[in-house]
């Protein structure tokens, strides 16, 4: 990579040459006397010196140190930063070296195309390994060993971010009978005796320690045993079980300061910037939505006898009650057959779904599966029931077989979409479901939302796990 930046920021001065010196528009707006015409040569030396101070000092040069969970724009940032600097070096050594005919002008095109160029490659570089992780190359499989609230909040890390490289093939616990229970798709594979085994087999390439503190002295035995096998360990501290996102860490001299929020609820400026971009949005989308409604609505009616719209119960945020909208995808008295239906197919209760639910109508199934039976609950969002983003709201009947820790994804407004639907939508368990809810609501922003709505177009597009 740092032989790349350098070679960009060579090709950043030559487009700036000509277009600069060559570019009729250019030269038009901005013209040039004869006697300032230079070659490309007379910048060589000032593109050199620019190349050198841009990869070798620190804010371009750390990024070539590999760090997970980096954002793209923590990338820009610091380009930005090192690009400024190396500008105003080049700046002082041509004023210093006095060259008879030199364009500022043209430095400046040069620092602005080599943000560009070297943002780009880096955006680019992302999306390749994006792809080669979804296809297994470049991934570490992860060992879990820790099933509490500290290892439930690594496991929803992980499954929230793909683009980390991590793929977790089990967790273990101390207690062997919380270590053999599936939590989703990851599998429980049992007590910590099970791990001299599993090094053996080679099965994990990274082992993720989150135990109680309590525990440092099994922890030490565990990253011994790790170490002695050839396999990197992470511990991740208890901390009182808090998430990261409730810890500040600041140093002293060395020494690790930790300061702790209580919450990691919004804040009230933080709900209203929330709110205003969710009324914002269900504006924007209104003229296309309503008369696209009314020909739902129509098409409903010709298909099945029975009303456009379903109104459902559902469990809001801290467990206010609120009926969603959604327009009518089944057929009449179809909540009589559910509970009938969990018996005779063993579902998940807390989160039932049938891929050839017989109770859809033909319309419905369009509908559901292009999410446009979910369009109503822009009423919802108005009402301020719902938002645009956040976790699908729970039947009163699901939320009663809540765990403890899964009523955490009730702490927040829920959404029309949200992280797990762009995860996977209903192929998502519904353990993991909480995981990916959870995470949101610990690590929300205005930048994840919009990751998520970004992510939501193709998902519904392409109807990925919907039925």
């Amino acid at each position: 990579m740092p032989a790349l930046d350098f070679g960009l920021v060579f090709v950043a001065f030559w487009l700036s040459y000509s277009l600069r010196y060559q570019s009729e528009l250019v030269r038009n707006i901005l013209p040039i006397e004869e006697a300032f015409f230079t070659s490309f040569d007379v910048f060589v030396p000032y593109a050199l010196v620019f190349a050198l101070w841009l990869v070798l000092t620190a804010p371009v040069a750390g990024l070539y140190r590999e760090q997970r969970g980096r954002s793209w724009l923590e990338e820009v940032s610091r380009i930005v930063n090192g690009v400024a600097s190396a500008t105003v070096i080049a700046m002082a050594v041509s004023f210093f070296t006095q060259p008879p005919a030199f364009s500022r002008l043209l430095l400046i095109l040069a620092a602005v195309l080599c943000v560009a160029l070297l943002s780009s490659i880096r955006l680019v570089y992302r999306f390749v390994r994006s792809l080669l992780r979804r296809r297994g190359i470049g991934v570490e499989r992860v060992l879990l060993i820790g099933a509490g609230d500290v290892g439930r909040a690594v496991l929803s890390a992980i499954l929230a971010r793909p683009d980390l490289g991590y793929v977790p093939i089990g967790y273990l616990d101390d207690d062997p009978e919380r270590g053999s229970v599936d939590m989703g798709r990851v599998r429980g594979l049992g007590s910590l005796e099970r791990l001299p085994e599993l090094l053996a087999q080679g099965a994990a390439d990274l082992v993720i320690v989150a135990l109680p503190w309590d525990a440092r002295k099994k922890i030490m035995e565990i990253v011994q045993r790790c170490e002695a096998s050839g396999v990197q360990t992470r511990v991740v501290p208890d901390l009182f079980q808090l998430s990261m996102s409730q810890v500040r860490v600041e140093n002293l001299e060395g020494i690790p300061l930790l300061g702790l929020k209580a919450t990691t609820r919004m804040n009230r400026s933080q709900y209203l910037l929330k709110r205003a971009i969710d009324l914002a949005i269900v504006l924007l989308v209104a003229p296309l939505a309503l008369p696209l409604g009314a020909l739902i609505a129509l098409a409903i009616k010709l298909d099945s006898p029975g009303g456009v719209f379903y109104a459902h119960r559902r469990v809001g945020k801290n467990g206010r009650e609120f009926y969603m909208l959604k327009f009518r995808s089944m057929y009449e008295g179809a909540d009589q057959k559910h509970h009938e239906l969990i018996k005779q197919t063993g579902a998940d209760p807390k989160r039932p779904k049938w891929e050839n639910d017989p109770r859809i109508t033909r319309v419905g199934r369009f509908l559901r599966r292009t999410s446009l039976d979910e369009l109503p609950n822009l009423i919802n969002v108005l009402r301020g029931e719902m938002s645009i983003v956040g976790p699908r709201p729970p039947t009163p009947s699901e939320v009663a077989l809540y765990e403890a820790w899964q009523r955490q994804r009730l702490n927040t407004q829920p959404g029309i979409t949200g992280l797990w639907q762009v995860s996977g939508r209903s192929k998502v368990p519904f353990e993991e479901q909480c995981l990916l809810d959870i995470y949101y609501i610990e690590n929300w922003s205005i930048g994840l939302d919009l990751q998520i709505l970004l992510r939501t177009i193709p998902n519904v597009l392409l109807g990925n796990g919907a039925y």
